[in-house]
């Protein structure tokens, strides 16, 4: 692996026109990734069934990045996302970039305006802390994907905006979205998809690759999914093996009020066993500000069925009232991510993790 440091190496500096006088980080920090920059390719004109044309190799379990804005939908398979990161694309009106990297099962979603310029991203075949080094084609310069931020180059310290956009099975998606629309294969690479890199990956005790085994912070396995949210300076962290006795979590972090919601069945591992037997089912995750109209709602899951305990109206995973008294309204979504432990600690080092004593510490 090369190494870029104060003198960069001319294989990774070749061919950019980025301004590598300006950087927000060290460059001993980043290494190639073993490819060349779009080596990855990324999708910069994607296309998409409706549901009623739904692709015949779309398993139900299988999860999709759910984004909805201003009542519009689209699902971007993990699957598909592991062939390519990055996709550019366009949702009511509004440029996004939506994003996944395998490494640190960092799916995240941004609305690619800076200013009045829209930015188009692809993959610049480095990593910082084992996550994807995303670069803009306006100028070059070098964007971390897990925090959205510029790192190298003229953007340095410029700040994306994230879009909120949970994981999901397939079949919540098509059960919630009836109208919208899935991203489909390239079809010069269909062979390409049934063949899916990093089998295994998140098996407990599995090494994250290209990272520097001194940094693993061992409170939690390094490839334990947590849920991350972050306000301001303060990080914390919901481990899935809690939330599976947990499903539901009413929390605060810097002074607002969230409640994260865990749908433990129907979703599985976008990275098979290595023999291909058995799909492991991991859950589907979302987070919300549970202040609604000036009420303050407190939520229970029982059987899998969430309520709030203020008028006893049901819930699903988008947020949605579905039945009782407050049928018809929707949480707002609180932006979250699904991280490997490893890279939302290296990240947020000081991250607090979420525990059952924590929240009873808290009521009392």
């Amino acid at each position: 692996m090369d190494l870029i440091g104060d003198d960069l190496h001319p294989r990774i500096k070749g061919g950019w026109k980025t301004d590598f006088s300006i950087h927000s980080v060290p460059f001993s920090e980043i290494f190639s990734g073993g490819v060349p920059r779009d080596g990855i390719p990324p999708i910069d004109h994607p296309e998409f069934a409706s549901l009623r044309r739904e692709p015949s190799y779309m398993r139900d379990d299988e999860p999709v990045i759910a984004l909805e804005i201003d009542g519009q939908a689209k699902a971007y398979p993990l699957l598909i996302m592991t062939r390519h990161e990055i996709v550019n694309d366009e949702l009511a009106g509004v440029p996004v970039t939506v994003t996944y990297c395998p490494l640190c099962n960092s799916a995240l979603v941004f609305d690619r305006r800076v200013g009045s310029r829209v930015l188009d991203f692809g993959v610049s075949g480095n990593l910082r802390n084992s996550d994807l080094i995303m670069w803009d084609r306006q100028t070059e310069s070098w964007w971390q994907q897990l925090e959205g931020e510029a790192i190298v180059g003229n953007y340095t310290g410029t700040q994306l905006e994230f879009i909120a956009a949970p994981v999901v099975s397939w079949k919540t998606y098509k059960e919630s979205f009836p109208e919208g629309l899935v991203l489909l294969r390239n079809a010069r690479l269909l062979s390409a998809y049934d063949r899916p890199p990093y089998r295994g990956y998140d098996e407990f005790g599995t090494d994250p690759f290209l990272f520097d085994p001194s940094k693993i912070d061992p409170r939690l396995d390094p490839v334990e999914r947590v849920i991350a949210i972050k306000f301001g300076r303060e990080a914390v962290a919901y481990p899935f093996e809690k939330l599976k006795e947990y499903p539901v979590v009413n929390d605060t972090v810097n002074g607002q009020d969230i409640v994260a919601f865990y749908a433990g069945d129907g979703t599985i591992s976008p990275f098979p066993t290595p023999n291909g037997s058995v799909d492991r089912v991991v859950g589907a995750t979302a987070v919300f500000d549970p202040n609604l109209d000036g009420q303050k709602l407190t939520f229970t899951s029982v059987d899998g069925i969430i309520t709030d305990e203020q008028t006893s109206s049901k819930w699903d995973i988008f947020g949605n009232a579905v039945e009782g008294p407050l049928a018809g309204n929707k949480l707002d979504a609180v932006v979250h991510a699904n991280h490997f432990w490893f890279a939302w600690a290296a990240f947020n080092p000081e991250t607090s993790i979420w525990s059952p004593d924590a929240m009873m510490s808290k009521a009392q």
